[in-house]
């Protein structure tokens, strides 16, 4: 029970054994019982207790959580995309999406949430709690919570490299990986653009790789998870963006994907499979662009003319 979890004070509180508390009433006392906690803290406690049902509760909150930033995060790109002056910052700036595709784009993204995110999110809370996730008051410190969700960023990026990569292979692309390439310009509401199979498949290494941390160390809180996932749709959807502005993240971290890196994967639909970071595809040279091909060709030459002087 979220009582026992979040505080065993709170079980004894008369209300709380009553489904007729409202929230309100279920925040208040929890206020007057927990003055140490932060208001963010106490908000957390009290819908916990108040739902009397904790996977109802974060399958609710996640769903929600999820829906407001995909769909919020996209909406700057929306309006950008009708401002002719962000034309100049655009990658592919021949190909500006038409209302029309955005709409068939969020429709199909919409319909992919309700029927196959939907049950992923309700399946988290338990499956995750089962390894040791936390998920009361108090909340974790800022300092563990940017450890672990960098670990993720890099859990993340290898799961999804390796996978974009097989799903590029001749019949695995064709069957699932090329609805996602229905638009060589890709822009923010198509990040999720994708067949069912791939959004499950590539989405393990979201949801998956937290739990694999929980299970070997023990430690996550929910709020991390939260904080993680806002983080990772930010960088989604921003690498589909389709704009490379001057003060963009990547011109600061030489490391950082970034949507110039993404936007040459949809325009040539090969290399740069990696999702937040370059090293993937430097490492194993699967660089997309002219100026890789380039090096590509000057390091085959050079073979060549090693093994003409041998």
């Amino acid at each position: 029970m979220a009582a026992a979890l979040l505080n065993s004070t709170f079980a004894s509180l008369p209300m709380f054994n009553s489904s007729a508390a409202s929230f309100s009433t279920v925040f208040e006392e929890v206020s007057q019982y927990n003055v140490q906690l932060n208001i963010a803290e106490r908000l957390w406690a009290a819908w916990y207790l108040w739902m009397q049902n904790d996977t109802l509760a974060t399958g609710i909150m996640s769903f929600i959580m999820h829906e407001v930033i995909y769909f919020g995060r996209s909406l700057p790109w929306i309006i950008i995309d009708a401002i002719p002056y962000f034309n100049r910052f655009k990658l592919q700036n021949q190909k500006v999406p038409t209302w029309k595709e955005q709409w068939e784009c969020a429709a199909l993204v919409l319909l992919s949430h309700f029927t196959v995110e939907l049950p992923q999110i309700w399946l988290f809370h338990p499956v995750a709690t089962y390894f040791g996730m936390e998920y009361g008051v108090p909340f974790p410190p800022l300092w563990k919570m940017a450890m672990h969700i960098a670990i993720f960023f890099v859990m993340e990026d290898t799961w999804h490299y390796w996978f974009h990569r097989i799903l590029h292979y001749g019949p695995l692309y064709r069957s699932i990986h090329k609805l996602h390439h229905t638009y060589s310009a890709p822009f923010g509401l198509a990040a999720e653009y994708a067949s069912p199979i791939e959004v499950m498949l590539l989405g393990i290494g979201i949801v998956g790789s937290p739990i694999l941390w929980v299970s070997l160390t023990g430690e996550l809180h929910l709020l991390t998870m939260y904080a993680w996932i806002v983080l990772r749709l930010f960088q989604a959807i921003d690498a589909h963006s389709g704009y490379d502005f001057p003060w963009s993240l990547r011109h600061f971290l030489p490391f950082w994907a970034g949507a110039d890196h993404h936007d040459l994967h949809h325009e040539r639909f090969i290399g740069n499979y990696a999702s937040s970071f370059r090293w993937w595809d430097f490492c194993l040279d699967t660089e997309a662009g002219e100026e890789a091909s380039k090096k590509r060709r000057e390091k085959n030459v050079a073979k060549l003319r090693a093994k003409k002087a041998q």
